[in-house]
C-alpha cells in the first residue's frame, strides 16, 4: 500500500467530496451507505477548503450528568489529549454523540475545543452533535455537525479511539477522511493515492458533455455523440 504523504493530502484537500465520492465509483470501491454521510448536517465554513486527515475517533454524551468523579473525568480528558496528541497529522476529530434521538442536546464543541483540538493538530470535526461559540471559533478549524445549540448541558467524554459511527458513516481510528460543505467521506487508504489521477480523468472526460450542453447549437444527437467521445478520453 502507497504511503499516505503530505504532498498527497495537499492533493486530495484540492477535490470536492463529491468528486472524491464519484472517484471511487470509478475505482469500484464498494462503500454502500458506509464510508459517508447519508444524514442532514450543517457545515460550519461552507467556503473554506476540503480538509482531508487521519482519523481521531471518541465519543461523548450530555443528556445526563457523567457517573464519574472529577477525578476519573480528569484522567479521561488527559488520556482523550494525550491520544490526540500522538499518531500522524493533520487529524480530524471524528466525535459520536451517544444521546441517540437527543444527539445535539448539549454541545462539546465551542470556542475552547476548537481551539484545542486545532492546537493538537486537527484540522476540523466531523460529528453527529452539536456546536455553538460559532463567531468565537478557531479560525481554519472546519465543522461538519448535526445542529448549532446554545448549551453544553451534561457534556463529558465517554470514550476515545473506537469505532463510531457518525450521521450514517462509520470510522475507524486512523481512516484517511476527507470533509467540506457537501459532508464527508472514509478514503480506503490503498486506493488514495489513485485518486488524483482518476479524478482528473473524470473532469476531461465531464468536460466534453459539458461542452455539449454549453454550445448554442446543442442538440440530442450532439449530446449523444459528446457521451460516446467522453468514454474514449483518457
Amino acid at each position: 500500500m502507497a504511503a499516505i504523504t503530505k504532498s498527497l493530502i495537499k492533493q486530495l484537500a484540492e477535490i470536492d467530496t463529491p468528486t472524491i465520492c464519484n472517484t471511487m465509483d470509478i475505482l469500484d470501491v464498494r462503500q454502500v451507505s458506509k464510508g459517508f454521510i447519508t444524514e442532514p448536517f450543517v457545515c460550519l465554513d461552507p467556503e473554506a477548503k476540503p480538509i482531508v486527515g487521519f482519523a481521531k475517533t471518541a465519543t461523548c454524551r450530555a443528556v445526563e450528568p457523567s457517573s464519574m468523579s472529577s477525578r476519573e473525568s480528569a484522567a479521561l480528558t488527559n488520556a482523550y489529549f494525550d491520544y490526540l496528541d500522538e499518531g500522524p497529522k493533520p487529524a480530524i476529530c471524528l466525535m459520536q454523540d451517544l444521546d441517540g434521538e437527543r444527539a445535539g442536546f448539549g454541545a462539546m464543541w465551542g470556542e475552547v475545543n476548537s481551539n484545542i483540538h486545532k492546537a493538537l493538530g486537527c484540522a476540523g470535526l466531523v460529528t453527529n452533535g452539536s456546536v455553538r461559540d460559532v463567531d468565537m471559533w478557531a479560525p481554519g478549524f472546519q465543522a461538519i455537525a448535526g445542529r448549532i445549540g446554545p448549551s453544553h448541558a451534561h457534556v463529558h467524554y465517554v470514550d476515545f479511539g473506537g469505532d463510531v459511527q457518525i450521521l450514517g458513516m462509520w470510522v475507524k481510528d486512523g481512516d484517511l477522511v476527507h470533509a467540506d460543505r457537501h459532508g464527508a467521506v472514509a478514503i480506503p487508504k490503498e486506493i488514495a493515492h489513485k485518486i488524483p489521477e482518476t479524478a482528473a480523468l473524470q473532469a476531461r472526460r465531464e468536460a466534453v458533455i459539458l461542452d455539449a450542453c454549453k454550445d448554442p447549437g446543442f442538440t440530442l444527437a450532439k449530446l449523444k455523440k459528446a457521451y460516446k467521445a467522453a468514454e474514449k478520453v483518457s
